[in-house]
């Protein structure tokens, strides 16, 4: 029994689980709002809060705590980021490789600069869970936006490119829907077919009885005439 056990397992063990959390964290903590599912996002929402507490007291225990958590990595917002220096093209002797991450801005100097510092006199409640209208491609998962709570109120910023995979599978549902439009019409001029063939057979059947019945008749006289 799972009594006073609380939280999200999300089909993963501890390790895993933590690994998730530090990156949905530090994505949340890089761009301001992170669109996942409504699951995942449940379950960091505690951890990233929390670690927002430990940020606001600002002191060295503080910042050794939520490196121990979280980590101190280089911060890259996209591809382009110029404030990221990367390695170049040849890769090193030492196991190194092209476009390894050497250094740049660090989550954690921005988490206590700059995020911390916006909820000093706001008691919990630093992140919002906002449900949208449109589901994973895949599996169909129900999709939401994490957001950090800000004085701007700007709410979800959620639009942007559509992903590859999302265009794809509109291709294919336009022509699965085409597809299925052609055989709806070829199974609707087959049925005409068939019931022209059908009408054809039976007025064909009717002829063919209405004459048999013409010479019975025809037959059935003569036979009276000779009898008399």
């Amino acid at each position: 029994m799972r009594h006073r056990v609380a939280g999200y397992k999300l089909g993963r063990d501890t390790e895993h689980r933590k690994s998730l959390w530090r990156n949905l964290a530090m994505s949340l903590f890089t761009h301001g709002q992170i669109t996942t599912t409504i699951p995942k996002a449940k379950s960091v929402r505690p951890f990233v809060e929390k670690l927002i507490t430990t940020a606001r007291k600002n002191d060295l225990a503080s910042r050794r705590r939520v490196i121990a958590q979280l980590g101190d990595h280089i911060m890259v917002k996209s591809d382009e980021d110029s404030e990221v220096i990367r390695s170049g093209k040849r890769a090193n002797r030492r196991g190194g490789y092209a476009g390894k991450l050497l250094d740049g801005p660090r989550i954690v100097k921005k988490l206590f600069e700059e995020i911390a510092p916006q909820y000093v006199d706001r008691k919990g409640g630093y992140t919002r869970i906002i449900k949208l209208d449109r589901h994973r491609i895949g599996d169909g998962a129900d999709l939401c936006v994490l957001q950090l709570v800000n004085d701007e109120d700007t709410g979800p910023q959620v639009a942007g490119k559509y992903s590859r995979r999302r265009i794809i599978a509109n291709h294919r549902m336009e022509i699965s829907a085409k597809a299925r439009k052609s055989d709806k019409s070829e199974s609707e001029a087959s049925t005409i077919m068939a019931e022209a063939e059908h009408g054809r057979e039976t007025e064909v059947t009717r002829h063919e009885q209405t004459s048999g019945e013409e010479v019975e008749s025809g037959v059935e006289d003569e036979s009276g005439r000779d009898a008399n």
